[in-house]
């Protein structure tokens, strides 16, 4: 099971947002890519970077904190945020991203997603995020009608790396994750599934790793690192 350290960018800097609250932003660390260095050297092999502007404006805003993160590590990285046209895809999967997200693309325009995964076999993840199981987009500013679940399965047939379920009620909250809605959630599809949102103690990464075997690809890990909650050592030793 993979870990993946999270780094949410807000005009340039790590930060962290209450229920996707842009005017809650903590922030963690002003040099995003000072804090992706020292992700790598604890031992993180993947990194996992939202563009909180671009999911809100619906384009790229941080490019330059991502590129100065893609100049200063070797792991791999997974981007979202923004990120809606096969152009864009094609732009950061050349300057160096291993895997893209689509989120609010993927309820609003499918065939974007299928063509994508198309395009670029094995490096196209969908982002879901859910507040009680229905899918929110636009950096959550917006919450559908389609259930989590229901949006996961369109996916199942076009070679989708995998589904990275985000509990909204969850996230950065440190409640605690939600481990048996992202387990049904797992069981219900055959595409990996990578748990986002209330990671708040070593005791929840053990939870999902006992149950990896259901379909849970990896973790997701935020606020959590930054506030020493999880140490990353520990976490990776679990892993």
């Amino acid at each position: 099971m993979n870990l993946y350290p999270a780094i949410d960018l807000k005009d340039g800097k790590c930060v962290r947002l209450l229920r996707g609250d842009m005017d809650k932003a903590t922030v963690f660390e002003n040099s995003p890519f000072d804090q992706a260095a020292a992700f790598e050297a604890d031992g993180f092999s993947w990194l996992h970077i939202v563009d909180l502007n671009g999911a809100f404006e619906g384009k790229p805003v941080n490019a330059a904190a991502v590129k100065a993160i893609l100049a200063r590590v070797k792991m791999q990285v997974q981007l979202g945020g923004g990120i809606r046209t096969l152009e864009m895809i094609d732009t950061w999967l050349t300057c160096g991203v291993s895997r893209i997200i689509l989120g609010t693309a993927a309820l609003k325009n499918p065939v974007l997603v299928k063509e994508a995964c198309r395009l670029f076999p094995g490096q196209i993840a969908v982002g879901i995020d859910a507040v009680g199981g229905k899918v929110a987009v636009s950096g959550w500013a917006d919450v559908s009608d389609m259930q989590a679940a229901e949006l996961a399965k369109k996916f199942e047939d076009c070679g989708v790396a995998a589904i990275i379920y985000t509990d909204i009620n969850r996230d950065g909250a440190m409640q605690g994750a939600n481990v048996e809605e992202t387990v049904t959630l797992a069981q219900s599809i055959t595409t990996p599934v990578i748990a986002s949102g209330g990671v708040s103690n070593i005791e929840d990464i053990k939870n999902y790793k006992a149950v990896e075997n259901s379909g849970i690809e990896g973790v997701i890990i935020g606020r959590a690192l930054y506030d020493g909650a999880i140490k990353a050592r520990e976490a990776l030793a679990l892993c």
